[in-house]
Protein backbone atom coordinates (compact mmCIF):
# COMPACT_ATOMS: atom_id res chain seq x y z
CA UNK A 1 0.00 0.00 0.00
CA UNK A 2 1.50 3.63 -1.07
CA UNK A 3 2.57 5.83 1.70
CA UNK A 4 2.83 8.31 -1.05
CA UNK A 5 0.40 10.86 0.06
CA UNK A 6 2.11 13.76 1.76
CA UNK A 7 0.02 15.86 4.65
CA UNK A 8 -0.79 18.70 3.65
CA UNK A 9 -1.11 20.58 7.46
CA UNK A 10 1.61 21.79 9.78
CA UNK A 11 3.11 19.18 11.52
CA UNK A 12 1.24 21.42 14.53
CA UNK A 13 -1.94 19.78 13.52
CA UNK A 14 -0.48 15.94 13.39
CA UNK A 15 1.65 16.52 16.67
CA UNK A 16 -1.82 17.78 18.49
CA UNK A 17 -3.54 14.60 17.40
CA UNK A 18 -0.49 12.17 18.55
CA UNK A 19 -0.85 14.17 22.04
CA UNK A 20 -4.32 13.51 22.40
CA UNK A 21 -3.88 9.97 21.42
CA UNK A 22 -0.92 9.69 23.84
CA UNK A 23 -3.05 11.52 26.66
CA UNK A 24 -5.98 8.94 26.29
CA UNK A 25 -3.58 6.30 26.79
CA UNK A 26 -4.38 4.78 23.26
CA UNK A 27 -0.65 5.30 21.79
CA UNK A 28 2.05 4.73 23.79
CA UNK A 29 5.41 7.09 23.77
CA UNK A 30 8.74 4.97 22.57
CA UNK A 31 10.87 8.43 21.80
CA UNK A 32 11.27 7.61 18.42
CA UNK A 33 8.40 9.31 15.38
CA UNK A 34 6.43 6.38 14.11
CA UNK A 35 7.30 3.72 17.07
CA UNK A 36 4.70 3.77 19.16
CA UNK A 37 3.01 0.75 21.70
CA UNK A 38 -0.71 0.25 21.43
CA UNK A 39 -3.31 0.08 24.19
CA UNK A 40 -5.53 -3.21 24.58
CA UNK A 41 -8.69 -0.49 23.21
CA UNK A 42 -6.74 0.43 20.53
CA UNK A 43 -5.98 -3.08 19.52
CA UNK A 44 -9.80 -3.86 20.26
CA UNK A 45 -10.49 -2.00 17.37
CA UNK A 46 -7.73 -3.16 14.91
CA UNK A 47 -8.69 -6.98 15.88
CA UNK A 48 -12.46 -5.87 15.11
CA UNK A 49 -10.79 -4.29 11.61
CA UNK A 50 -8.88 -7.57 10.59
CA UNK A 51 -12.41 -9.49 11.33
CA UNK A 52 -14.00 -7.23 9.21
CA UNK A 53 -12.00 -7.81 6.66
CA UNK A 54 -11.19 -11.22 7.13
CA UNK A 55 -15.24 -11.86 6.06
CA UNK A 56 -15.08 -10.50 3.08
CA UNK A 57 -11.96 -12.42 2.14
CA UNK A 58 -13.85 -15.63 3.70
CA UNK A 59 -16.65 -14.82 1.44
CA UNK A 60 -14.07 -15.02 -1.47
CA UNK A 61 -12.60 -18.55 -0.47
CA UNK A 62 -9.19 -17.03 0.31
CA UNK A 63 -6.39 -18.96 1.60
CA UNK A 64 -5.30 -17.18 5.31
CA UNK A 65 -1.79 -17.01 5.70
CA UNK A 66 0.37 -15.70 8.27
CA UNK A 67 4.20 -14.55 8.14
CA UNK A 68 6.62 -12.84 10.41
CA UNK A 69 7.47 -9.35 10.42
CA UNK A 70 10.64 -10.03 8.83
CA UNK A 71 11.43 -11.56 4.82
CA UNK A 72 13.68 -13.98 3.26
CA UNK A 73 16.73 -11.52 2.12
CA UNK A 74 16.58 -13.81 -1.37
CA UNK A 75 12.70 -13.10 -1.44
CA UNK A 76 13.25 -9.54 -0.81
CA UNK A 77 15.50 -9.20 -3.68
CA UNK A 78 13.36 -10.78 -6.66
CA UNK A 79 10.82 -7.98 -5.73
CA UNK A 80 12.80 -5.03 -6.89
CA UNK A 81 11.59 -2.69 -3.85
CA UNK A 82 15.39 -2.24 -3.14
CA UNK A 83 15.49 -0.53 -7.01
CA UNK A 84 12.28 1.72 -6.40
CA UNK A 85 12.39 2.08 -2.38
CA UNK A 86 16.01 2.08 -1.01
CA UNK A 87 14.99 4.78 1.61
CA UNK A 88 11.82 2.79 3.19
CA UNK A 89 13.66 -0.34 3.27
CA UNK A 90 15.13 -1.55 6.57
CA UNK A 91 17.90 -4.21 6.79
CA UNK A 92 18.89 -6.77 9.61
CA UNK A 93 21.82 -7.44 10.72
CA UNK A 94 23.72 -9.67 13.09
CA UNK A 95 27.11 -10.59 14.76
CA UNK A 96 29.21 -13.75 13.71
CA UNK A 97 32.60 -12.63 14.82
CA UNK A 98 34.38 -14.26 17.43
CA UNK A 99 35.75 -14.17 21.01
CA UNK A 100 38.05 -11.31 19.69
CA UNK A 101 35.73 -9.65 17.64
CA UNK A 102 33.29 -9.60 20.47
CA UNK A 103 35.88 -8.02 22.46
CA UNK A 104 36.48 -5.22 19.78
CA UNK A 105 32.72 -5.07 19.70
CA UNK A 106 32.53 -3.94 23.47
CA UNK A 107 35.32 -1.87 23.63
CA UNK A 108 33.80 0.16 20.81
CA UNK A 109 29.83 0.10 22.34
CA UNK A 110 32.32 1.88 25.59
CA UNK A 111 33.96 4.54 23.68
CA UNK A 112 30.87 4.85 21.67
CA UNK A 113 32.29 3.92 18.63
CA UNK A 114 30.70 2.77 15.66
CA UNK A 115 30.05 -0.78 16.83
CA UNK A 116 27.71 -1.68 13.78
CA UNK A 117 30.54 -1.79 11.21
CA UNK A 118 31.11 -5.40 13.07
CA UNK A 119 27.51 -6.59 12.19
CA UNK A 120 27.19 -8.33 8.70
CA UNK A 121 23.80 -8.67 6.80
CA UNK A 122 21.52 -11.53 8.01
CA UNK A 123 19.26 -13.91 5.73
CA UNK A 124 16.07 -11.80 6.49
CA UNK A 125 15.19 -8.21 6.03
CA UNK A 126 12.39 -6.05 7.74
CA UNK A 127 8.70 -6.82 6.00
CA UNK A 128 7.52 -3.84 3.78
CA UNK A 129 4.43 -5.65 2.27
CA UNK A 130 2.42 -7.89 3.70
CA UNK A 131 2.08 -9.62 0.69
CA UNK A 132 5.60 -10.48 -0.67
CA UNK A 133 5.95 -13.83 1.36
CA UNK A 134 3.30 -15.23 -0.59
CA UNK A 135 4.57 -15.41 -4.33
CA UNK A 136 7.37 -17.83 -4.15
CA UNK A 137 4.15 -19.85 -3.01
CA UNK A 138 3.09 -19.66 -6.48
CA UNK A 139 6.08 -20.46 -8.66
CA UNK A 140 5.23 -22.43 -11.51
CA UNK A 141 1.57 -23.34 -13.23
CA UNK A 142 -1.45 -22.23 -11.77
CA UNK A 143 -5.10 -24.18 -11.67
CA UNK A 144 -7.41 -22.35 -13.97
CA UNK A 145 -8.89 -20.08 -10.54
CA UNK A 146 -5.74 -18.27 -9.74
CA UNK A 147 -4.77 -18.32 -6.45
CA UNK A 148 -6.31 -16.49 -3.69
CA UNK A 149 -4.59 -15.46 -0.54
CA UNK A 150 -5.51 -13.34 2.97
CA UNK A 151 -2.42 -11.78 4.57
CA UNK A 152 -2.22 -10.06 7.91
CA UNK A 153 0.77 -9.00 9.10
CA UNK A 154 3.38 -6.25 10.72
CA UNK A 155 5.51 -4.00 8.10
CA UNK A 156 8.36 -1.70 8.31
CA UNK A 157 9.14 1.71 6.56
CA UNK A 158 11.50 3.97 7.75
CA UNK A 159 9.38 7.06 7.11
CA UNK A 160 9.38 8.79 10.60
CA UNK A 161 6.42 11.52 11.41
CA UNK A 162 5.17 12.96 13.68
CA UNK A 163 1.66 12.00 11.98
CA UNK A 164 0.33 9.53 13.82
CA UNK A 165 -1.41 7.44 11.02
CA UNK A 166 2.29 7.01 9.08
CA UNK A 167 3.94 4.94 11.37
CA UNK A 168 7.62 2.84 10.68
CA UNK A 169 5.94 -0.14 12.51
CA UNK A 170 2.60 -0.94 11.22
CA UNK A 171 -0.15 -3.48 10.21
CA UNK A 172 -1.47 -4.24 7.01
CA UNK A 173 -4.01 -6.49 5.64
CA UNK A 174 -4.44 -7.49 2.09
CA UNK A 175 -6.40 -9.70 0.54
CA UNK A 176 -3.86 -10.74 -2.81
CA UNK A 177 -4.81 -12.86 -6.03
CA UNK A 178 -2.57 -14.12 -8.45
CA UNK A 179 -4.12 -15.41 -11.78
CA UNK A 180 -4.38 -13.96 -15.45
CA UNK A 181 -4.42 -10.05 -16.25
CA UNK A 182 -8.37 -10.12 -16.86
CA UNK A 183 -8.61 -12.07 -13.23
CA UNK A 184 -5.96 -9.41 -11.69
CA UNK A 185 -7.45 -6.75 -12.70
CA UNK A 186 -11.19 -7.83 -11.71
CA UNK A 187 -9.87 -8.55 -8.11
CA UNK A 188 -8.47 -5.35 -8.10
CA UNK A 189 -11.59 -3.34 -9.37
CA UNK A 190 -14.04 -5.32 -7.12
CA UNK A 191 -12.03 -5.01 -4.28
CA UNK A 192 -11.58 -1.19 -4.20
CA UNK A 193 -15.56 -0.83 -4.44
CA UNK A 194 -16.06 -3.09 -1.47
CA UNK A 195 -13.14 -1.78 0.68
CA UNK A 196 -14.83 1.71 -0.08
CA UNK A 197 -17.85 0.78 0.64
CA UNK A 198 -16.74 -1.16 4.42
CA UNK A 199 -15.16 1.97 5.41
CA UNK A 200 -18.05 4.00 4.40
CA UNK A 201 -20.52 2.39 6.18
CA UNK A 202 -18.10 3.06 9.25
CA UNK A 203 -18.76 6.51 9.12
CA UNK A 204 -15.91 7.69 7.03
CA UNK A 205 -15.93 9.88 4.68
CA UNK A 206 -14.39 8.03 1.26
CA UNK A 207 -12.95 8.71 -1.76
CA UNK A 208 -11.27 6.88 -4.68
CA UNK A 209 -8.16 8.49 -6.06
CA UNK A 210 -5.54 7.46 -8.42
CA UNK A 211 -2.62 7.23 -6.85
CA UNK A 212 1.84 6.64 -6.95
CA UNK A 213 3.70 4.70 -4.83
CA UNK A 214 6.39 6.96 -3.35
CA UNK A 215 9.18 5.91 -6.21
CA UNK A 216 12.75 7.15 -5.59
CA UNK A 217 14.72 9.33 -7.17
CA UNK A 218 14.53 10.87 -10.96
CA UNK A 219 13.98 7.60 -12.46
CA UNK A 220 11.18 7.32 -9.82
CA UNK A 221 9.44 10.04 -10.85
CA UNK A 222 9.20 8.48 -14.20
CA UNK A 223 7.75 5.66 -12.68
CA UNK A 224 5.08 7.58 -10.86
CA UNK A 225 3.76 9.44 -13.77
CA UNK A 226 3.30 6.23 -15.92
CA UNK A 227 1.98 4.44 -12.45
CA UNK A 228 -0.94 7.26 -12.41
CA UNK A 229 -1.55 7.68 -15.74
CA UNK A 230 -2.08 4.12 -16.56
CA UNK A 231 -4.00 4.43 -13.27
CA UNK A 232 -2.75 1.43 -11.80
CA UNK A 233 -2.90 2.01 -8.11
CA UNK A 234 -6.15 3.41 -6.73
CA UNK A 235 -6.59 4.26 -3.02
CA UNK A 236 -9.02 5.13 -0.52
CA UNK A 237 -8.51 8.57 1.23
CA UNK A 238 -10.36 9.70 4.37
CA UNK A 239 -9.88 13.25 6.15
CA UNK A 240 -7.73 12.39 9.10
CA UNK A 241 -6.52 15.86 10.21
CA UNK A 242 -6.51 17.58 6.16
CA UNK A 243 -9.41 17.78 4.22
CA UNK A 244 -7.29 19.21 1.66
CA UNK A 245 -4.67 15.95 1.70
CA UNK A 246 -6.83 13.26 3.06
CA UNK A 247 -4.96 10.02 3.96
CA UNK A 248 -4.57 7.11 2.53
CA UNK A 249 -6.00 3.88 4.47
CA UNK A 250 -6.84 1.69 2.09
CA UNK A 251 -5.34 0.53 -1.79
CA UNK A 252 -6.12 -1.98 -4.73
CA UNK A 253 -2.89 -2.20 -6.99
CA UNK A 254 -2.80 -3.83 -10.09
CA UNK A 255 0.76 -5.19 -10.46
CA UNK A 256 0.53 -6.29 -13.71
CA UNK A 257 3.50 -9.23 -14.24
CA UNK A 258 5.79 -7.52 -11.43
CA UNK A 259 5.18 -10.34 -9.50
CA UNK A 260 5.28 -12.79 -11.77
CA UNK A 261 8.47 -12.71 -14.13
CA UNK A 262 10.85 -12.44 -11.36
CA UNK A 263 9.00 -15.67 -9.18
CA UNK A 264 8.22 -17.20 -12.57
CA UNK A 265 4.45 -18.22 -12.19
CA UNK A 266 2.54 -19.05 -14.88
CA UNK A 267 -1.20 -19.10 -16.00
CA UNK A 268 -2.23 -22.87 -17.21
CA UNK A 269 -1.36 -21.92 -20.55
CA UNK A 270 2.00 -20.76 -19.98
CA UNK A 271 2.01 -17.19 -19.85
CA UNK A 272 3.12 -15.18 -17.05
CA UNK A 273 0.88 -14.51 -14.39
CA UNK A 274 -0.31 -11.07 -13.12
CA UNK A 275 -1.54 -10.17 -9.42
CA UNK A 276 -3.35 -7.52 -7.56
CA UNK A 277 -3.87 -6.60 -3.82
CA UNK A 278 -6.14 -5.14 -2.45
CA UNK A 279 -4.47 -3.70 0.99
CA UNK A 280 -5.90 -2.21 4.15
CA UNK A 281 -4.11 0.09 6.39
CA UNK A 282 -5.91 -1.01 9.41
CA UNK A 283 -4.07 1.26 11.70
CA UNK A 284 -5.22 4.02 9.44
CA UNK A 285 -8.17 3.40 9.82
CA UNK A 286 -8.74 2.67 13.44
CA UNK A 287 -7.21 6.14 13.71
CA UNK A 288 -9.63 7.65 11.57
CA UNK A 289 -12.28 5.88 13.40
CA UNK A 290 -10.51 7.66 16.24
CA UNK A 291 -10.14 10.98 14.75
CA UNK A 292 -13.86 10.54 13.30
CA UNK A 293 -16.21 9.76 15.98
CA UNK A 294 -14.01 10.66 19.39
CA UNK A 295 -11.09 8.30 21.13
CA UNK A 296 -13.33 6.56 23.57
CA UNK A 297 -14.38 3.39 21.21
CA UNK A 298 -17.11 2.77 23.71
CA UNK A 299 -18.92 5.97 22.82
CA UNK A 300 -19.20 5.49 19.25
CA UNK A 301 -22.49 5.36 17.00
CA UNK A 302 -24.04 2.17 17.63
CA UNK A 303 -24.12 1.48 13.90
CA UNK A 304 -20.68 1.78 13.79
CA UNK A 305 -19.80 -0.33 16.55
CA UNK A 306 -22.57 -2.87 15.50
CA UNK A 307 -20.30 -3.13 12.09
CA UNK A 308 -16.94 -3.61 13.92
CA UNK A 309 -18.17 -5.93 16.78
CA UNK A 310 -21.62 -8.34 15.24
Amino acid sequence: MSTGLRPATPDAEYASFRSRLFEAGLLLETGIDGLYGRSDGYEEVVRALDAMVGRWASELGATVVHFPPVLARSTFDHTNYLQSFPDLMGSVHVFRGGDRDHAELLRRVEADADWQALLEPAEVVLASAACHPVYPLCTGRLLDSGRLFEIHGWCFRHEPSVDPARQQAFHMHEVVHVGTPESAEQHRDRGLERGLTMLADLGLDMAAVAANDPFFGRLGAIMAAGQLEEALKMEGVTPICSTERPTAVMSANYHRDHFGLPFSIETPDGSVAHSSCVAFGVDRIALALLHAHGLDPARWPAEVRTRLWP
